[in-house]
């Protein structure tokens, strides 16, 4: 009598490889041998199962089948039957089931139509292929957030057409392995049926991806990942997380306007999941995957297959900064189908596990170091000044990291109006949790966190670095004039709203005790460093209009003694300030009016809210007038912002939360507008 080994005491080599390279502890693998009744039943509830198998030349292929509760069930010990409709035309994992085998692939030279690399299928015949052939699949549940990964074997089946493109699949699956998964990243829709009606949209291999089939990308939240490993195993799961989670780093044709080999790379992140790393350490082994990502809304649906890359820590930071994890695919084949899904689904509820989409390097201009040993100067928070009841200024002394060479030259400077990037993990990082369902994001949070810089840099230090320079008998460049000599510990100074941990830590920090946090960077948007030259003869030179709501007035804060101290010496330009604040933080306007002399009266300041009972607010508000600010109670109106100078002689600088930016965007369309959002 043959004995069944229990699989949760393996580990393949690729699933091991990944382990150790990621520093998990071992542990045994989970995965139980069939199909449990539990399990059966889970299945059975489902309305959707995604199934992934091989083409003839050992391609992975995923696709999604099914659209109520039912179409799959069991219907023998630990075998699934699968009763559902299917686009019978250009669906890649039909055409491997059922392509007729005499039905000849066309040549690449003769791909010109828009149905290349598609086979009629077998129809009204029972398929069986000797031995089985190998499948995996992920059943799920998008209202409950439950699924489960399934392997095993398509035992046979066979396929009716319904309708043109279109047939009726009955397939019967043997469960060989099965396994219980984490349902973080799942966003919640409700699945409904829905009759295909299928249409091939690429052409050739699909490559590059027309317009439609990238915009399906961009707003993706979920797609399905097929893997393989060795000549008996394959592996099929869930990527899941906030719409454009996926980014796409090229879509080319070969020779494109880059030169490169061109080609479609998309580079997606690794989440904090249940660290078995299944489709990982398969990827380690055989690094070719499927993928398919579905539009619940349209029925529409792209397949893709090709070759993958595992990118960890520096390598990851390259492509998507902030992400210590991260898979890049080389896509070699891709069919996008218009309409080819049985289901749709209406969207519910967002995950609240899922982290911020991590935009490319090339996407964004932000800091790529990640990790402290890439930190390229230690802050030792020195003050706290608590200005309102969650707004607090932090003053930080600078000092170059014990583990790197101190440059002769010292730190880079920053510039007025820059950002900063704090690396706080080593204070909030409470190592792994599957699951923290009262504190989701934690699960996911990098800890890196972006501030604005609220003050210029102390001009004493840069006047140090002149004479360094010039007593070396080199020729000061202006980039060597923005470096920092080696000695001297620049202050650092930020003003935040508390808002999350990285913030609560500050404020709660106990100050008699030495705060030290990495800094990874600083950063900005060169456009939005306000005009401080001197240029009485231009008469073209424009007004700037800084427009900020709340704390987004920062970036000013660091500027404005610069750019007032032009505006009093009577150079052309001039600074106006539109300023929406909540009356809770008036205090606030009070404390940088009483900082940056002149500021006050260039400001127009919009309050919104009322303050608190035991605050006297027209005590707050006549301090702010008599600083020669004009104050307003109620939000900004069009005719606030459009009626400062003239168009095509002023120059917007916006820096608003998203609603606000949105609208500013509207009101200021065709204008000279640069804008940032404090949430970075």
């Amino acid at each position: 009598m043959a004995v069944v080994t229990p699989l949760h005491s393996q580990w393949h080599p690729g699933e091991l490889a990944v382990q150790r390279m990621l520093g998990i502890p071992a542990r045994n693998n989970p995965t139980v041998y069939g199909l449990k009744q539990a399990h059966a039943h889970r299945v059975t509830v489902s309305p959707l199962v995604a199934f992934g198998t091989l083409d003839k030349y050992g391609n992975p292929w995923v696709t999604v089948w099914g659209g109520e509760a039912g179409f799959c069930r069991p219907i023998a010990e630990n075998v699934l039957g699968v009763n559902s409709a299917t686009d019978a035309r250009f669906d890649p994992v039909m055409q491997a089931l059922f392509a007729a085998q005499g039905d000849v692939q066309k040549s690449n030279a003769e791909e010109t139509d828009l149905e290349p690399r598609t086979r009629s299928i077998i129809t009204e015949e029972v398929i069986k292929f000797e031995g089985g052939k190998i499948m995996a699949a992920l059943s799920i549940d998008l209202e409950t957030r439950d699924r489960l990964k399934l392997a095993g074997r398509f035992i046979a089946g066979s396929a009716a057409h319904t309708s043109p493109g279109v047939a009726n699949l009955q397939i019967a699956f043997a469960v060989e392995e099965a396994l219980g998964n984490c349902p973080k990243y799942l966003n919640k829709k409700h699945i409904v049926p829905h009759v295909p009606t299928p249409q091939l949209v690429s052409v050739d291999k699909g490559l590059p991806l027309p317009r439609e089939a990238v915009e399906l990308i961009e707003k993706a939240d979920l797609f399905f990942i097929a893997s393989k490993h060795g000549d008996g195993g394959m592996d099929v799961n869930h990527r899941g997380g906030p719409p454009g989670f996926v980014r796409v780093f090229r879509n080319e044709a070969s020779g494109g306007r880059t030169g490169g080999e061109g080609g479609l790379v998309l580079v997606y992140p690794e989440y904090s999941g249940n660290r078995l790393y299944q489709t990982l350490g398969n990827l380690n082994e055989d690094p070719v995957a499927g993928l398919v990502i579905p539009d619940f809304e349209t029925s529409d649906v792209l397949y893709l297959t090709g070759r993958t890359t595992i990118l960890v820590g520096e390598r990851a930071a390259t492509y998507m900064p902030r992400a210590k994890l991260a898979v890049r695919i080389d896509v070699t084949e891709a069919r996008f189908v218009r309409g080819g899904l049985p289901f749709r689904g209406h969207f519910i509820d967002h995950s609240p596990y899922n982290p911020p989409v991590r935009p490319l390097a090339t996407e964004k201009s932000i800091i790529q170091e990640d990790g402290n040993t890439n930190a390229i100067a230690i802050a030792t928070l020195l003050t706290r000044q608590v200005i309102t009841p969650t707004i607090s200024r932090y003053v930080f002394i600078l000092k170059p990291p014990e583990n790197q060479k101190r440059d002769r030259r010292g730190l880079r400077a920053w510039f007025p109006g820059q950002h900063v990037t704090f690396d706080f993990s080593s204070e909030l990082d409470h190592g792994y949790s599957h699951m923290r369902d009262e504190d989701p994001q934690s699960l996911n949070d990098d800890f890196v966190r972006t501030f604005t810089i609220s003050a210029p840099l102390d001009r004493k230090s840069l006047a140090d670095v002149a004479e360094s320079i010039e007593a070396d008998g080199k020729v000061a460049t202006s980039s060597e004039l923005r470096l920092l000599r080696v000695g001297v510990e620049p202050e650092l100074e930020i003003v935040v709203r508390r808002h999350g941990s990285a913030t609560a830590l500050l404020a709660n920090w106990n100050l008699r005790v030495p705060l030290e946090v990495p800094v990874l960077g600083f950063g900005g948007v060169e456009d939005f460093r306000m005009p401080v030259a001197r240029v009485k003869s231009d008469r073209h030179t424009k007004e700037s209009v800084f427009i900020a709501g709340g704390v987004g007035i920062t970036p000013l804060l660091a500027q404005a003694a610069a750019v007032l101290e032009m505006q009093d010496s009577g150079e052309r330009g001039g600074l106006q300030v539109l300023w929406s604040l909540r009356a809770e933080d008036l205090p606030f306007a009070v404390d940088a009016f009483t900082r940056i002399e002149g500021l006050g009266p260039v400001t127009k300041l919009f309050v919104t809210g009322s303050l608190d009972e035991s605050q006297d607010r027209r005590k707050v508000l006549d301090t702010v007038q008599n600083m020669g600010a004009q104050a307003v109670d109620r939000r900004m109106a069009r005719d606030d912002v459009l009626s400062i100078g003239e168009s095509g002689r002023r120059k917007f600088f916006c820096c608003t939360g998203p609603g606000m930016m949105k609208t500013l965007l509207q009101w200021t369309e065709g204008e000279d507008v640069v804008f940032e959002s404090f949430e970075y």
